[in-house]
């Protein structure tokens, strides 16, 4: 049960962007109310992708590492210190073309706020195989992320699954650890640009399986990853690659479908935002963390504009 039914500053998630916003929105005494978010996907869940990591060995602060759940439970503590109303539930709908802006949750309950932080963060694309979960959670080896995690891979062999910019960048910082990288394409021609190619192609630990896709981990718990069992489209043939760690790099999709029409967005739905602020096209609704960023995608850069996010709701109801 919400404690108001209206707030000045109301922020959608409730990640490393969101209670970040939470703690500086509070310590504004602007009162905040955090909407936790999540859905019917396992992978979607309150607190953002740290719930599903294990070991956070680049977040500032913890020299010996943290755990990505517990480092999430830190931060919701240090919001609710501050007065933060942490509720849960998901937002169904938004109206802002009235004022105050009208948020609507799944369970019906209504209420008004003169701002909006949307912190909803994205979700990266999988395949879908079984046990990939398991895979990304509790065995390990699976991955979205090189920067986060390639450290872990150093000496092993990897795959990269994609066949644009984003795989080519991924595999090419992977070099930095593994001992061999392979690009798992599906098709017979990369969609990368010409320099992120040239780039790959040109580095003798990057090699490329054209005309494949992942259909199978291998591996368990105790031994790990241990491969992928690969398809060749064209001809059917499988066989199995050994692999230390598999990296998805097929893209992300942002939770913005609730903004459509209401709030600017960029080719692939990230939100918009303006000077060098968090401000989107609508006057008082601000984005954070990875809802509004497709380039750096890392909790530190999350709690960043977080911080941002809750300056520039506090200087816009302060005018």
């Amino acid at each position: 049960m919400l404690k108001k039914s209206h707030y000045r500053v109301v922020i959608m998630g409730s990640g490393p962007a969101g209670l970040t916003a939470a703690v500086y929105a509070a310590r504004a005494d602007l009162e905040p109310l955090v909407i936790e978010g999540g859905g019917e996907d396992p992978t979607d869940v309150p607190g953002g992708q740290l719930m599903l990591t294990t070991d956070v060995d680049n977040y500032p602060g913890f020299p010996q590492g943290i755990l990505g759940p517990e480092l999430m439970e830190k931060m919701r503590k240090q919001a609710e210190r501050f007065g933060t109303e942490i509720a849960p539930g998901v937002v169904k709908s938004v109206a802002l073309r009235e004022r105050p802006f009208s948020v609507t949750l799944v369970d019906g309950v209504k209420l008004g706020t003169d701002t909006l932080i949307v912190a909803s963060g994205a979700a990266a694309r999988w395949l879908g195989l079984p046990d990939e979960l398991e895979f990304r959670t509790k065995i390990g080896g699976v991955s979205a992320c090189a920067t986060c995690d390639g450290f872990f891979y150093k000496g092993k062999e990897v795959l990269v699954v994609g066949g644009g910019d984003t795989a080519m960048e991924e595999a090419t910082f992977l070099t930095k650890f593994a001992a061999k990288v392979t690009v798992v394409h599906r098709r017979d021609t990369l969609r990368a640009s010409k320099a992120m190619q040239q780039k790959a192609r040109s580095n003798p630990r990057i090699s490329f399986l054209f005309d494949h896709v992942v259909e199978k981990y291998l591996g368990g718990p105790g031994a790990g990853l241990t491969g992928a069992l690969v398809r060749d489209v064209k001809t059917a043939e499988a066989r199995e690659v050994p692999a230390g760690g598999i990296f998805m790099a097929i893209g992300h999709t942002p939770n913005t479908a609730l903004f459509k029409g209401q709030l600017e967005m960029d080719e692939n739905g990230y939100l918009r935002t303006r000077d060098g602020t968090t401000a989107t096209s609508m006057p008082g609704v601000f984005a954070a963390g990875d809802v509004a960023d497709h380039r750096y995608r890392q909790a530190v850069t999350a709690a960043g504009t977080g911080c941002m996010a809750a300056i520039d709701a506090e200087r816009f109801l302060s005018h």
